[in-house]
């Protein structure tokens, strides 16, 4: 299946683009695929929970299966003030 994710701020920053498009197994869940950028982006190995994520332009939990034509998208913590 082909998943859409989106990257924004620090996401954005250490993955290097702000989106693309993924070829998975079926089934996968957005907890997986987290992972993955973990295991490919050193910046990130230290997060063993994924950020606020979303499916579909709606939070999402990060255990639920994804399915083709998803767009997912890991909301990180924002500071501000």
């Amino acid at each position: 299946m082909k998943i859409r994710l989106l990257y924004f701020a620090v996401l954005r920053d250490i993955v290097g683009k702000s989106e693309e498009v993924v070829d998975l197994p079926d089934g996968t869940r957005a907890l997986e695929v987290w992972q993955r950028l973990r295991a490919d982006h050193r910046a990130l190995a230290a997060y063993d929970r994924p950020p606020m994520t979303a499916v579909n332009e709606e939070y999402a939990d990060a255990s639920d299966a994804l399915h083709d034509g998803d767009e997912v998208a890991f909301i990180p913590p924002v500071a501000g003030g």
